[in-house]
């Protein structure tokens, strides 16, 4: 029986795209549901592209009640990749897949993480900061933003004239790379 992961996201869905590309016609793991904290976001047409379910939360429900869990039980979901979600993830949901939820994050962690920095808020806080590097970090999600174990890491060389859209761009490159193959390796070292 395959392992069945979700994929947890906010947004357009790039890394997601990736994911489910990558497990599409695998042996053993599958991408059984995409959770999103957000309608119309366009994960929501990729899952629907590859014929994977959704799941709509709100904030109330995803907070306040352990409801999604059912619905996580329901599809049988072993394993987590948080794509681009920008909620915090509950305590409660963290004890129920203790080091099974990966996060991916556009910059090399302990730096430029935490509450806000996300997407292009991350790319132009390395501009700022004049790194000549930058990357991304993908790590076992725990109750505080982006301080989970790293798992992997990845770096892209900055220029001086990059724009935080250049940033952003190498740094997604990177992502798309990398995200889908960490998963698997994680995957396939779960007992």
């Amino acid at each position: 029986m395959k392992k069945s992961i979700a994929i947890f996201a906010s947004g357009g869905g790039s890394n997601a795209r990736r994911i489910m590309e990558y497990f599409k016609d695998h042996p053993t793991i599958r991408v059984a549901l995409v959770v999103c904290n957000k309608t119309g976001a366009g994960v929501l047409n990729i899952a629907d592209e590859f014929g994977v379910p959704t799941q709509l939360i709100d904030r109330h429900g995803f907070y306040q009640t352990e409801d999604l869990r059912d619905v996580l039980q329901q599809y049988q979901i072993q394993f987590i990749a948080l794509a681009g979600f920008l909620w915090l993830v509950p305590a409660w949901l963290i004890r129920a897949y203790p080091r099974r939820i990966l996060n991916i994050h556009p910059a090399l962690l302990p730096e430029f993480g935490g509450k806000g920095m996300y997407g292009h808020f991350v790319h132009e806080a390395v501009k700022t900061a004049g790194k000549t590097h930058s990357g991304m970090t993908i790590h076992f999600a725990n109750e505080h933003y982006d301080e989970g174990d790293i798992v992997f890491q990845a770096t892209c060389v900055l220029h001086p004239d990059d724009t935080p859209d250049d940033i952003a761009r190498k740094v997604l490159e990177l992502e798309h790379r990398h995200f889908a193959p960490v998963i698997e390796q994680v995957l396939n070292d779960l007992p």
